[in-house]
């Protein structure tokens, strides 16, 4: 299996369809299999080859997609950059994959500059619309100008490209990915989805994070059309689904109650859109109810997973949100295995507990990561005899499906009982004033931990500290129940896979003390 196998079907199959959107500029699939190889080529030129790393430190753009396919036809592996991460983390990266090459748009320029300085051999090649720096070589005088070449021919078991995750709790990981391994997540993928016909897509995650570098591949496999947006923008997205007639999308729940709550909202015409895959977190039920009668054309299916998982586990397709009925439950759930994968829940001791039991979520499949590169040691606590350990909290039903309660890290331990935190948030998410919630443990010298909720409330709405609290009592148990919340107008702070940075939240509690989790 060749990841750049998926280019040359895209090509024959829909040779003059529209491949990329970006702005003003439309290319087709005939045009990308005229520019890929000349950019290949110029790579080559590069002494990208035998598996030598391009890095990318850009917003997302349509020559970021041509990147992905340019980079394998020239040899190398591909590694994209955080942009969310600061300059020293980015040179850790560049250092750990050794990378030959890096390529960075306007946003980045000045820090592409500086870290060249660091690294002299490292080429520069400068993605953006503006003018080309000093220093940097300009991408469409490579594509334009030079000759193309043959693909190089890696597949199988060899590299294809690390995607660079942590970086919170120590120095960044890479997680290393086959071609084999991404292209059967590929077609795992695309089996999963309910029509692959006249797919397009619109990104609005960073093509460093797998909520788009999934689709960046699959949707090429179908042949479909990639939407480009440079980050999430709820009145972007709204603008490219309506003028585009986008049939898929992969958003995070903040990101639609982002879009809901908008004032533009109802402006645009977002009917074309099939199919809404969210992560990153389990929708709450309100929240779905209300996306479901706002956008009653929308089929939304959740997935589970992590980078080293290749971005997903298991999903919940449409058909099982339901909200009334005998299968009700299984809208909490994460849903089944994804095709070729394999999930168990397991006790501290490793080994399965049963049925219904909690534990730790581990997952096995052909589509998992490698290792993490240059770190056999963290490799080794999270690979073990082939399982993925998750550090997810989670109990599976008679069924397959998988609920997932909590990181294992945000776990709230209070006078020895546990509280999962995603337990509490769902109890406050159902009141109709609350917009967004985290919840978190908070030092207490009566109880070890206290359960802390950070509430930013919907526009124009009335809530005091003493009705949420009393609105979970009626819900859950007085345990798990807030005993204090803070309130905030901003959104909550979320991390590139826009998962909420609880770590971020709790750090201010915790300053000179220790946590026991």
């Amino acid at each position: 299996m060749q990841i750049t196998q998926f280019l040359r079907q895209a090509i024959t199959l829909n040779p003059n369809r529209i491949a990329t959107i970006c702005g003003d500029r439309q290319r087709t699939w005939s045009d990308l299999a005229s520019r890929i190889p000349r950019v290949a080529a110029a790579l080559h030129g590069l002494s990208v080859s035998d598996g030598a790393y391009v890095a990318v430190l850009a917003m997302n753009s349509d020559r970021y997609v041509e990147l992905f396919y340019a980079v394998p036809w020239a040899g190398g592996c591909f590694a994209p950059m955080n942009v969310r991460w600061s300059a020293a983390e980015n040179a850790h990266a560049l250092r750990d994959c050794g990378a030959v090459v890096l390529c960075v748009d306007d946003a980045f320029a000045d820090q592409g500059a500086a870290l060249a300085a660091m690294f002299p051999g490292m080429s520069l090649i400068h993605i953006g619309d503006s003018a080309t720096p000093e220093g940097m070589l300009r991408y469409e005088t490579l594509a334009a100008d030079t000759a193309p070449m043959p693909d190089a021919g890696r597949g199988g078991s060899d590299s294809y490209a690390v995607f660079y995750t942590g970086g919170t709790t120590g120095l960044p990981k890479g997680v290393a990915f086959s071609h084999q391994a991404l292209c059967q997540a590929s077609v795992a993928y695309l089996a999963m989805l309910p029509e692959t016909e006249d797919l397009s897509f619109a990104y609005v995650g960073g093509f460093f994070h797998f909520s788009a570098a999934n689709a960046a591949l699959y949707i090429t496999l179908a042949g479909g059309t990639h939407v480009v947006l440079p980050k999430f923008d709820p009145v972007l997205m709204m603008q490219a689904i309506a003028a585009h007639r986008v049939t898929n999308a992969v958003m995070v729940p903040t990101m639609v109650t982002i879009m809901l709550n908008h004032p533009e909202f109802d402006r645009y015409d977002l009917t074309s859109l099939r199919t809404l895959v969210y992560g990153g977190s389990p929708m709450p039920e309100q929240l779905m109810a209300e996306a479901t009668a706002r956008l009653p054309g929308w089929r939304f299916w959740q997935i589970y997973g992590m980078t080293e998982t290749g971005g997903f586990a298991t999903m919940l397709r449409w058909r099982e949100h339901r909200f009334d009925g005998p299968t009700a439950h299984r809208i909490r759930s994460c849903g089944q295995p994804a095709p070729g994968v394999e999930v168990r829940i397991v006790g501290a001791d490793g080994h399965e507990v049963p049925r219904g039991a909690m534990g730790e979520i581990v997952m096995r499949s052909d589509y998992q990561m490698s290792g993490y590169l240059n770190q056999p040691a963290q490799t080794a606590a999270t690979l073990r005899d082939g399982w993925v350990f998750s550090g997810d909290a989670g109990r599976m039903d008679a069924h397959g499906y998988l609920y997932v309660e909590d990181r294992v890290k945000d776990m709230i331990v209070t006078g020895g009982e546990n509280v999962f935190s995603v337990e509490v948030e769902r109890a406050l998410f159902s009141h109709p004033a609350v917009m967004q919630a985290a919840v978190i443990g908070i030092p207490s010298e009566a109880w070890g931990e206290a359960v802390h909720a950070i509430v930013v409330p919907r526009p124009g709405a009335a809530v005091t500290e003493a009705d949420l609290i009393a609105h979970c009592r009626r819900l859950i148990g007085g345990y798990k129940c807030p005993k204090s919340i803070t309130f905030q107008p901003d959104p909550l702070p979320v991390g590139p896979g826009g998962k909420v940075k609880k770590a971020a939240l709790r750090a201010p509690f915790w300053i000179g003390q220790e946590r026991r989790i």
